[in-house]
């Protein structure tokens, strides 16, 4: 008999179906030679510490840091995932060969793991690898299972992280609440959690110790254009003034006109955290909500593998495309253009080498039904985006145009679309931009000049402008996201940011829960789409000296030598030695300071 064993209930059902294991059992199903149960997510976790001595159950400085000599796991104390597990348990113990269907992820991969040594399997395991729960990608993947040693890096991943969040989660909480918490507060400290707070908190004070101040423009407005005079910000009413008395009665003249044509090219296809990012830029929906939505729409095979830090689709997907498009038949009215000849197979979607575990997320071609108004909402910014990347590019028409009046030089800009390409993707949405800061409306409309001609010269009429400086931005769950994403670092550039996230901090698929927490543990706050440090979330930063639990920087580089881990370039036992030797050393700088 062989056992398939998939992430959730309901994922069990659809393999069972095409399996043929129709036979309902109280956790299972049964049926041609299959056998098909499930996990529901994490039926098993790493041991407490008081699993390993009863006495570290209690939370004592001298007892910092906890390093258990071998780390060791145990099922969930739960009746439903006990029952369950020993239905799974019994299963193993009667089958020939298990077939791993749970998520295909670093962290589906350690929940199976973790089941399965439990379970203490000792017969040979294949791997389910796929990325979308349609029949035909069902079928397909059965027809060419993996073998389990294939992917024993990714789980060697899986479980040093999980060591590495269990290390720092345990340690760095008591060791922080115990020599600083007050009145029995708790102190949460976590090897993500704590540089995210960090950002937040940083970001915070910026605000808080920003002086505004006053500053003046000048600007004069020339055949209904407005131009920027080209100084520094003037710091007093009075210069302003007398620039203002200076321009007076003097001639304006054009000194230059220049119109470049230049493209701007198609948006990139969505991974978990640019989704993550429009769902809260359009909607204002936050990262845990989007993800749910994205999971629910994976689990009703409208589109595929939600959890992906990719933007690239493989090259064994380029003859599908049409196939795809075909199908979007709500999206007719921008596919049947790009049907009418063959789909280029461009390196800037098509790229094996930008691939790891899965593509980017696309719609699988299924029409939808009976989903939510949100899920709706999600899977059109899934389709618009898919059927995007295919158009043209858009070409624009940028104008520069520079003036004078005596010696002083003026500016304008504008900028004209002159071929939509693929804007015309989102044409019907066009709506005011909600500003992701502070939730005011900014029109969308670009500026369209006048022609103007080098030597033209006339009235013109000059004004003082008064303006404030603005103190930086608060985060959004939207910038919070891209800065997780290349370990605080303000990147704006798409290719830039593909290098960067290496580098970043959490997995697309945890830095929704790590937000999450931060609001549960009350350290942050939401203020219309604003991320509030909270006076509690201020005092667990000032108190934390350590850099290393602080910076994204640093966390970054250890996320990265978990990717390496992932790869089979870096060496997992390695990697919990640094972690022990972190632990130790961060213990003695807070206990003996």
């Amino acid at each position: 008999m062989k056992l398939c064993i998939a992430e959730k209930p309901s994922v069990a059902k659809d393999l069972a179906e095409i399996l043929g294991a129709k036979t309902r059992h109280d956790g299972y199903f049964e049926g041609n030679d299959y056998c098909v149960t499930w996990t529901f997510g994490h039926l098993c976790s790493l041991k407490d510490p008081e699993d390993y001595n009863p006495n570290w159950k209690y939370w004592k400085l001298e007892d910092l840091p906890i390093i258990p000599a071998q780390f060791g796991i145990k099922i969930k104390g739960d009746k439903s995932v006990e029952k369950q597990f020993q239905t799974i348990k019994n299963l193993v113990s009667k089958a020939t060969e298990i077939i791993n269907c749970g998520d295909a992820g670093q962290e589906g991969e350690l929940i199976q793991r973790w089941v399965l040594l439990k379970a203490q399997c000792k017969v040979p395991i294949k791997r389910l690898w796929i990325s979308s729960l349609t029949e035909e990608a069902i079928k397909a993947g059965f027809s060419k299972l993996k073998d389990s040693k294939d992917f024993d890096n990714l789980f060697a991943a899986g479980n040093s992280r999980a060591v590495g969040d269990w290390m720092l989660g345990i340690n760095g909480t008591r060791l922080y609440t115990k020599k600083y918490g007050k009145d029995k507060l708790v102190l949460s400290v976590g090897r993500v959690q704590t540089p995210t707070l960090a950002m937040i908190v940083n970001r915070q004070k910026e605000i808080n110790a920003f002086s505004s101040e006053e500053y003046w423009e000048l600007k004069t407005t020339y055949r209904e254009t407005e131009f920027l005079c080209q100084i520094d910000r003037i710091k007093s009413l009075e210069k302003a003034q007398k620039g203002l008395e200076y321009l007076l009665n003097k001639p304006f003249e054009i000194t230059s006109f220049e119109q470049k044509e230049g493209k701007e090219g198609n948006p990139r296809l969505y991974d978990l955290t640019s989704l993550q990012v429009d769902g809260n830029k359009r909607f204002g929906f936050g990262a845990e909500q989007t993800l749910n939505l994205i999971q629910s729409l994976y689990e009703k095979k409208l589109v595929t593998y939600p959890r992906v830090d990719t933007t690239y689709l493989s090259e064994d997907l380029h003859p599908k495309i049409p196939g795809i498009l075909g199908n979007l038949k709500d999206y007719k009215r921008f596919t049947d253009v790009l049907l009418q000849k063959a789909i280029p197979k461009s390196k800037t979607i098509f790229d094996d080498k930008k691939i790891t575990d899965h593509h980017a997320i696309i719609p699988t071609g299924i029409s939808p039904s009976g989903i939510s108004f949100d899920e709706q909402k999600i899977y059109d910014l899934i389709c618009r985006r898919f059927i995007s990347v295919f158009y043209p590019e858009c070409k624009v028409s940028n104008t520069t145009v520079l003036g004078k009046v005596d010696a002083l030089v003026f500016k304008a800009t504008g900028k004209q679309i002159i071929s939509l390409g693929w804007r015309e993707v989102y044409e019907d949405l066009k709506e005011e931009k909600s500003d992701e800061s502070d939730g005011k409306k900014e029109p969308t409309e670009e500026k369209i000049l006048p022609i103007f001609v080098k030597g033209e010269s006339g009235p013109h009429t000059p004004e003082i402008h008064k303006g404030k400086t603005s103190p930086p931005k608060y985060y959004t769950e939207a910038t919070l996201l891209r800065a997780m994403e290349t370990a605080g670092k303000l990147v704006e550039n798409e290719d830039m940011r593909e290098l960067m996230k290496e580098n970043g901090i959490g997995r697309p698929s945890t830095r929704a829960n790590i937000i999450e927490t931060l609001f549960r543990r009350k350290y942050i706050e939401k203020k219309k789409k604003n991320l509030v440090a909270t006076e509690t979330g201020i005092s667990l930063i000032d108190v934390i000296k350590s850099d290393l639990l602080k910076s994204p920087e640093l966390t970054g580089q250890w996320e990265h030598k978990l990717r390496l881990i992932e790869k089979g370039k870096y060496d997992p036992q390695t990697f919990k030695i640094e972690l022990f030797k972190m632990v130790r050393e961060l213990s003695d700088e807070v206990i003996f300071n």
